[in-house]
């Protein structure tokens, strides 16, 4: 009798406590597996280098805005917080490269030019989009969270993979432009900035209408319209069509020159003056509201990253990107131009070859 009740007290317990929690730990298992294997985040297998364990970088001192101090950063790490910082980390890996080599050549261009009047201290550069935003590691922990080691991983990728790459026309670093979302079309050079630039061309870009920053929408009052621009536009007046008229557009289809009220304007100075994200815009007037619709997001010359983007899905390499933005260029090293250095103490001296 005993023994039977020992029996079914075991069994009892097989069937009641063991069993049950082996079935949650091995179910437990799979999930985390099945997690471990969806997740884009690190593993002890697919890490990639540290872009700042790199050899033979020069530093690139920095100017912190927010901490009003100078910071020695090699150049790939450099590159890399600045990669983080213009371009989406789940854009493609090609367009990820393209915006680290674009990155990393308008750095070693101002290096080579050895103009750093634009910037305080002993600083080449600041961390604003006065030049390159830059995001430091910290920066990006914080504002990445959880989704921090997946994009640290792709966006090193980029970097290690293109290091020492930089963008050169005619045997010289290029002003590598770039910019989010184009309106269709890139634009000449000379059609904003009023230089022409030989490799900065317009061209197509059917890639940008999947941008949401393709088209948007701003509103106005009548009297801030006025007062922004500076014209005797009344509600009265404005209510004909005649109120504004497009005079020129320019290569890549944006506003060149518009008359409002009296005065004639460039698309450039409308979009500065009434803060608008595109030089290519449409408006009307309803309700003593203006309502101004803009396509594009950014000055449109150079590198559009969302075209990039979509250039890279289509299946193109980061060299036919870089060649379809920047006409007639070539991808070289940069340390013809710049000697290679562990620090430098003073931004003015000893940067670029003689």
């Amino acid at each position: 009798m005993k023994k039977m009740l020992l029996l079914f007290t075991t069994i009892f317990f097989l069937i009641v406590i063991v069993i049950p929690v082996v079935f949650v730990m091995a179910l437990q298992g799979d999930e985390e597996k099945q997690a471990d294997e969806q997740s884009p985040s690190l593993t002890q297998s697919d890490k990639v280098i540290d872009p700042k364990e790199i050899e033979d970088q020069i530093m690139i001192s920095v100017y912190r805005t927010q901490m009003k101090k100078v910071e020695q950063i090699p150049i790939e790490e450099y590159v890399e917080g600045v990669v983080a910082a213009e371009m989406p980390a789940d854009f493609e890996q090609e367009a990820l490269k393209a915006q680290a080599i674009a990155a990393r050549t308008y750095i070693i261009r101002r290096l080579a030019e050895k103009d750093f009047s634009d910037v305080p201290a002993e600083g080449v550069v600041t961390d604003t989009v006065q030049h390159q935003v830059f995001l430091d590691d910290a920066q990006r922990r914080e504002k990445w969270g959880g989704d921090y080691e997946w994009k640290t991983r792709k966006i090193r990728e980029a970097v290690v993979a293109t290091t020492g790459q930089v963008i050169t026309y005619n045997g010289k670093p290029i002003n590598a432009t770039f910019f989010s979302t184009s309106n269709g079309y890139t634009e000449n050079s000379e059609e904003y900035w009023q230089q022409e630039i030989p490799y900065l061309r317009s061209v197509e870009v059917p890639w940008d209408r999947e941008s949401p920053l393709y088209q948007q929408v701003t509103t106005l009052s009548v009297e801030t319209f006025r007062k922004k621009l500076g014209v005797p536009l009344t509600v009265e007046a404005s209510t004909g069509s005649a109120w504004s008229q497009v005079l020129d557009r320019s290569t890549g289809k944006r506003i060149a020159r518009i008359k409002v009220g009296d005065r004639v304007f460039t698309g450039r100075e409308i979009r500065e003056k009434l803060n608008l994200p595109s030089s290519h815009f449409s408006w009307k007037i309803e309700n003593g509201m203006v309502i101004i619709t803009t396509f594009g997001y950014g000055h449109g010359v150079g590198m559009s990253q969302w075209g990039a983007n979509g250039m890279a899905r289509d299946g193109k390499t980061v060299e036919e990107i870089i060649s379809y933005f920047y006409r007639g260029v070539e991808i070289e090293d940069y340390h013809q131009w710049v000697k290679q250095v562990a620090y430098i103490p003073n931004h003015t001296k000893n940067y670029a070859k003689n």
